[in-house]
């Protein structure tokens, strides 16, 4: 049973490393702990404190006066006078104040969720050169092995008067080739796993599991192209601006309306000493109503074309960043087929070369013909290989550009 539970706990610890090691696994970390993506979720955590600051009544103001000489009144002399006054704004100001900075702040949230898929992106364009490296690092290793087995191969020919000395070396100076580039290939990995890591704040020394495989299944044709101006996050964030800005320019115009404001006087007042009254001493009451005028209105006109002119801007910028954005699916979408047919391309040949490596072998085996067209077959073999992974990791860096173009959510 002890063995049983062990056995079961083991499997489960794999399962979960496995999982871990996954890209979305690796979104997540990026998402929770990058600088750069908390740095815009706290702008649109400040926009959503600016609505309050906009919306809210201005403080009301009290005023003290004491009279160094009191001035006389029938029912005694004022001595003090205390003054409380509000001030409003005109009819729906405040709230076109406030939509506006509640859309700006809607506006903030969109473009980090932009920066949150931008990452995402950056994210899987770190992680699959990753995968390059390691496949290259293999296809080398197997080549080094395949050298090794032509050098044993070509000594004991040498040796029996079969071979050349020429073929030995021949085989001597690719394992040197092979063996300097898996050098350059082992140094290369430190970089990229910096790369990766800063991406998700990490230290760089932070171990990463690059895929064993990459899958290249077909995309429909026009692949997310009905939601990739609607679900952009983009577009949606310079929708909102517009909108604020056509809250702004009603918000501007009322602006130059006037301010209406009102207020309470109480005046304190001393009783007559010299005559007896009723009413004698009583404390002064008065409300107060002002009205402020706004003469100047070229302040408010100005105002009010300023927010016109942001409005136009951002609706340009929008027509601009569609026609941006169209054109990059497109550009993306020839580069998902293309680094398809190269995969289809690289497949057949490496199959094929195969064939032919195998009839020159064992042609040299049996007669001893050119042994520099094995090596060169093989050599060929070995970038068609290396071509295949690197065409792999520009078909699913494209597939990642359009997930980002498209704006694609993961859970």
């Amino acid at each position: 049973m002890k063995i049983l539970i062990n056995i079961t706990v083991l499997l489960v610890l794999a399962f979960t490393a496995n999982y871990a090691q996954t890209l979305e696994y690796y979104f997540k970390i990026a998402a929770e702990n990058n600088p750069g993506l908390q740095a815009k979720y706290k702008d649109f955590e400040a926009a959503m404190q600016r609505v309050p600051q906009v919306s809210t009544l201005p403080d009301p103001t009290l005023s003290f006066g004491y009279f160094i000489s009191p001035a006389e009144t029938r029912v005694g002399p004022q001595r003090a006078r205390v003054s409380l006054t509000q001030m409003f704004p005109w009819f729906g100001t405040l709230k076109a104040q406030g939509d506006a900075a509640s859309l700006m702040a809607e506006a903030k949230h969109q473009s980090f969720l932009e920066a949150r898929n931008r990452l995402y992106y950056q994210v899987a364009t770190a992680y699959y050169p990753l995968f390059e490296l390691k496949t290259w690092k293999t296809i080398e290793q197997e080549n080094i092995k395949i050298l090794q087995s032509y050098k044993s191969f070509t000594s004991s020919r040498f040796k029996s008067g079969t071979g050349t000395m020429a073929d030995v070396l021949r085989v001597e100076i690719m394992l040197n080739d092979a063996s300097t580039s898996l050098t350059i290939l082992d140094q290369k990995e430190k970089p990229l796993l910096t790369a990766f890591n800063k991406l998700l704040n990490r230290h760089e020394t932070e171990t990463v599991m690059a895929p064993e495989s990459l899958t290249s299944d077909d995309l429909p044709d026009h692949f997310r192209e009905d939601i990739l101006l609607d679900s952009n996050p983009v577009i949606k964030e310079l929708d909102l601006k517009i909108k604020s800005s056509e809250a702004s320019v009603l918000a501007a115009q009322r602006q130059g309306f006037p301010k209406l404001g009102v207020g309470l006087d109480y005046v304190v007042v001393g009783e007559r000493t010299d005559v007896a009254m009723s009413d004698n001493g009583k404390d002064v009451i008065m409300p107060m109503l002002s009205v402020s005028i706004p003469v100047f209105r070229r302040r408010y006109q100005a105002s009010v074309k300023e927010s016109q002119f942001i409005r136009e801007s951002y609706s340009l910028q929008k027509e601009d960043y569609a026609n941006s954005l169209t054109a990059s699916y497109e550009t993306t979408l020839f580069e998902v087929q293309q680094q398809k047919e190269l995969l289809l391309l690289y497949d057949r040949q490496i199959k094929e070369s195969g064939q032919v490596l195998d009839l020159l072998f064992r042609a040299y085996a049996n007669a001893g013909v050119s042994f520099d067209e094995v090596l060169r077959m093989q050599q060929q073999i070995l970038r068609y290989k290396k071509m295949r992974a690197t065409a792999e990791v520009q078909y699913q860096s494209a597939i990642a550009r359009l997930n980002y173009l498209t704006a694609k959510t993961y859970q």
